[in-house]
């Protein structure tokens, strides 16, 4: 019996599909008989099954891309990704690895959760964006649904820190769609974002306020701009005890990656100092790891700062800049 045309010609169904995947109706369209495709998805066969009406053409671990495009065939057209993969396909919280695929689907199409895709359907299905093969919500709302699901105050930190520090979100554009969202499992994203607010722009940061506050010191103000006598702004800085002149700066190592970026962090503390202020510098690890020498050294240095005058320095909050 002569070969069906897909089978003399392989590379046929691999040019109807993406990246390896096809749905059960364009195996059709390719002449795949039902026969054929059972065979060919059996145990040892050379294809696979991943989701109902939805195929592998080889019989290997699928790529993370491959679920992923599987997923929103699973859910059609209309679909799209959101949740962790949907926020690392915006290139955010990479730094770790999601076994589901959480796709939304408008509330009116009825498809249930099936293996690695959690569906989710939705009144408010966002406006989809391309990114390469995938269609996919948008950064803030990827980002909501991402921290719906984490267990822990400092991973929904870490994410929220990244959007804010690198552009992507507002606070406010995260407390709106946080709102806006399902109340459901949202309870920790609400909380970390109303003490984001309150100044605090990075894990490290919060850490080290919440730390702070067990020290006995009187209390700090955070991000405010220091401005020499003459009105040349110095510096903003972390936090600072304004009646002393004594400054406390959290170096994250993320914005101390590259020579340049320390090389401007020394040039900058050098000024600070050179102007008279007192300043404590602290890694987030130091704070995280060995809080005990944190608040004696917080201490110590604020006697220091107590045994000299108060330099001549002007302070506004940064928001004022």
């Amino acid at each position: 019996m002569k070969k069906p045309t897909w089978a003399r010609s392989p590379q046929q169904l691999q040019d109807l599909s993406t990246h390896g995947v096809a749905t059960r109706a364009q195996l059709r369209e390719a002449k795949v008989s039902d026969s054929s495709l059972t065979a060919r998805t059996a145990p040892g066969g050379p294809w696979q099954r991943l989701l109902p009406g939805v195929y592998l053409l080889h019989n290997g671990y699928p790529s993370p891309l491959q679920r992923s495009i599987a997923a929103l065939a699973y859910g059609g057209p209309k679909s799209s990704i959101t949740g962790q993969v949907g926020l690392g396909a915006h290139g955010y919280g990479t730094d770790g690895t999601s076994n589901e695929v959480h796709v939304l689907i408008p509330a009116g199409i009825r498809r249930a959760s099936k293996s690695f895709v959690r569906v989710e359907r939705t009144w408010r299905m966002p406006d989809a964006i391309e990114k390469g093969s995938l269609r996919v919500a948008p950064l803030v709302r990827s980002l909501a649904d991402t921290t719906r699901a984490v267990k822990t105050d400092e991973h929904c930190v870490r994410l929220i820190a990244e959007v804010v520090q690198r552009g992507g979100a507002t606070l406010d554009d995260i407390a709106l769609e946080l709102a806006e969202g399902p109340r459901r499992h949202g309870a920790i994203s609400k909380r970390v974002v109303g003490e984001l607010r309150d100044d605090a722009h990075s894990v490290a940061e919060l850490q080290a306020q919440k730390l702070y506050a067990d020290s006995g010191l009187p209390p700090m103000m955070h991000n405010c701009a220091i401005y020499t006598a003459s009105g040349k702004l110095l510096c903003i800085t972390d936090n600072l005890l304004d009646e002393v002149g004594f400054c406390w700066e959290i170096d994250s190592l993320a914005y101390h990656l590259t020579p340049a970026d320390h090389a401007k962090t020394i040039a900058r503390r050098t000024e600070m100092q050179g102007n008279g202020l007192i300043v404590l510098s602290h890694l987030p690890r130091d704070i995280r790891d060995n809080p005990a020498k944190v608040l004696a050294d917080l201490r110590s240095h604020y006697q220091l700062a107590l045994n000299r005058p108060r330099p001549s320095l002007t302070v506004r909050p940064w928001k004022d800049l």
